[in-house]
């Protein structure tokens, strides 16, 4: 009698376990690649032109000119903490003031909740460096968008930028770092 309630019992608890393992590791990632290749944003600027004094032209067009060159405010290379990776983070300043972090030629693995941290810890290579990020001030600038390419990350006006000084690909399910870079004027 007490075996036939233990082995149900018993199976019960292995699929519960099961289940809760692929929940938290979602181990098919490992054979998960995205690739998102964006552009960097342009921005344009209309050039205004006055009306011609006759009278059947009486509106104004106005055509726009040349998109304005990014200026470049920081950067630095990534290194691979918890996983291999590759790729350069850059801070941009648009023609029109607002800044966004971009990552070009990304390449990492795939992991479940993974997000884009600029912060204020060191850049610490090998496994001492996995832990640092969340152990002060960080701004999350929202999840990673692919695994891989060139990505656009806006970064919120307010934000003071003298306040970080490097970007995690931070694994928020096993508060882990993935990728850091140490970001350079």
């Amino acid at each position: 009698m007490r075996r036939r309630i233990l082995i149900p019992v018993a199976a019960l608890a292995a699929v519960i376990a099961v289940a809760v393992g692929l929940y938290l590791f979602q181990p098919w990632r490992i054979f998960t690649s995205s690739t998102v290749v964006e552009d960097v944003p342009a921005v344009t600027t209309p050039a205004v032109t006055s009306p011609a004094p006759s009278a059947a032209n009486a509106t104004a067009t106005a055509a726009p000119t040349a998109a304005a060159v990014p200026r470049e405010l920081a950067t630095g290379r990534l290194i691979s903490h918890e996983h291999a990776s590759s790729g350069t983070a850059k801070i941009l300043e648009l023609p029109d003031g607002s800044r966004i972090l971009r990552f070009e030629g990304l390449d990492t693995s795939d992991g479940p909740d993974l997000r884009v941290w600029l912060t204020d810890a060191p850049v610490i290579e090998g496994t001492a460096g996995w832990y640092v990020f969340d152990d002060g001030a960080y701004l999350d600038l929202g999840a990673l968008k692919a695994n891989k390419g060139n990505q656009n990350y806006p970064i919120p006006a307010g934000a003071v930028l003298g306040d970080y000084s490097s970007v995690s690909i931070w694994c928020a399910r096993f508060a882990v770092s993935f990728a850091a870079a140490e970001l350079n004027s």
